[in-house]
């Protein structure tokens, strides 16, 4: 009789014990808002619409504020410490009859690479802010 009762209580202790341990069934999501007006709402909070056209529009102004940084200052500067080198936008080659913009292309390369430093120290100075 006793084992009988020791027997039950391991059992009943093994059913908590299973039953502490099962995966909780996860939370159904809310239902999906009724109306156009809403569901455009619910599309905006979602996605983050909003955060992403200011940081579309703010790299737009940002790349033509380093354009005008290395075609305006630091190319002129460039000029004047290499000499043969006064205008780099306008340095070309030509190849039979073919001419190619070489300068166009450092130019752009440059920016490029500038454009690159300057996001990725926005991304530093965030991440070290705290924000993601």
């Amino acid at each position: 009789m006793i084992h009988l009762v020791k027997d039950e209580e391991m059992l009943e202790e093994l059913r908590k014990i299973r039953q502490a341990v099962e995966p909780k069934p996860a939370p159904t999501p809310p239902p999906p808002p009724k109306g156009l007006w809403n569901e455009f709402k619910d599309f905006l909070g979602k996605y983050k619409v909003l955060g992403l056209a200011i940081a579309f529009i703010m790299g737009l102004y940002l790349g033509g504020l380093i354009q005008s940084l290395v075609g305006d200052l630091l190319l002129p500067a460039i000029g004047l410490a290499i000499p043969g080198l006064g205008d780099l936008k306008t340095l070309t080659a030509t190849v039979g009859n073919q001419t190619f913009g070489i300068g166009n292309f450092l130019v752009a390369l440059i920016t490029f690479i500038i454009v690159a430093f300057v996001i990725f120290l926005i991304v530093k100075i965030a991440k070290k802010w705290g924000m993601e």
